[in-house]
């Protein structure tokens, strides 16, 4: 395994086309738009994809869904205790939590649990990423659903319960930018490796594989491209801002809203000695 002695900066173009790429539970789990009514996915919902894809890769994941739990424990508090065995030193307790799992020395995270003993460990990951935006404001419709489950039987006479009513929620086309950066500093830090940072190339480049569900149907999600900067030195040539900026996505006309990917433009600025690895995503 070989040291991350550079930086990287990443910006993924995905494509949403009748999904909700990451629903609000606070406002009905409609899609999420700022007040401008442009579409927002997460870092949280981001991060949580990139796990997933790092379990379907073979890789040891500390923040498990319940649903793709691999190692039988039903806690973050159970597998930190399990793995940790009343460790104390809070150096040790990092250095082995980042060997043994790919998204704490990813991510970082932080260890504070009731039956950690007094022991609360912060781990600072070398790998950060934005909220995600859509490039123009989105459209969200609604479909009104019936529920036909009758999981009860009605409380009268035996009869099955009747449907029962719901929404669906959808982005009738999106083009959202997902920017990021990985850090050489903490990198080192944490152990993340040159090796590491493919994995979590790969994960980027096929973010929505086995993500497919009701509110997101298989193809309604795709990541269009990825630009992969590897910068010539620990601090970078070129800012981060100024390298996610470097892509640039404009709509072809203006009046109208986009309906697919090939309604905007996209170019890229030339930042001299820094060129990307364009990867064509899934």
């Amino acid at each position: 395994m070989s040291k991350l002695n550079n930086k990287i900066d990443f910006v993924a173009l995905v494509a949403v086309d009748r999904a909700n790429a990451n629903g609000d539970p606070l406002n009905g789990n409609r899609p999420r738009t700022d007040y401008n009514g442009f579409g927002e996915m997460s870092d949280v919902c981001i991060k949580r994809k990139i796990r997933n894809r790092m379990q379907d890769l073979g890789q040891p994941i500390f923040v498990q869904s319940e649903d793709r739990c691999d190692d039988g424990f039903g806690s973050l508090s159970e597998r930190a205790s399990n793995e940790m065995k009343g460790e104390k030193n809070r150096d040790v307790y990092a250095r082995k939590a980042c060997e043994k799992w790919l998204d704490v020395r990813t991510f970082g995270q932080v260890f504070a649990f009731k039956d950690a003993k007094g022991v609360s460990v912060g781990v600072r990951g070398p790998v950060s990423i934005h909220q995600a935006v859509s490039v123009s404001p989105i459209e969200v419709e609604s479909l009104q659903i019936t529920k036909s489950v009758n999981g009860e039987k009605g409380e009268k006479g035996g009869a099955r319960t009747s449907d029962t009513m719901g929404m669906k929620h959808f982005v009738r086309f999106g083009l959202y930018l997902l920017k990021g950066s990985i850090n050489v500093q903490l990198a080192q830090k944490t152990g993340f490796t040159y090796e590491d940072a493919q994995v979590v190339k790969e994960c980027l480049r096929t973010l929505f594989v086995n993500d497919a569900s009701s509110a997101r149907p298989e193809g309604s999600m795709e990541v269009v491209k990825l630009y992969w900067f590897e910068h010539n030195c620990p601090a970078g040539q070129y800012s981060a801002a100024k390298v996610h900026r470097s892509v640039k996505v404009t709509p072809k006309v203006t009046g109208g809203v986009p309906q697919s990917v090939e309604d905007y433009e996209i170019t890229l600025e030339e930042l001299p000695g820094l060129m990307p690895e364009i990867i064509d995503g899934v």
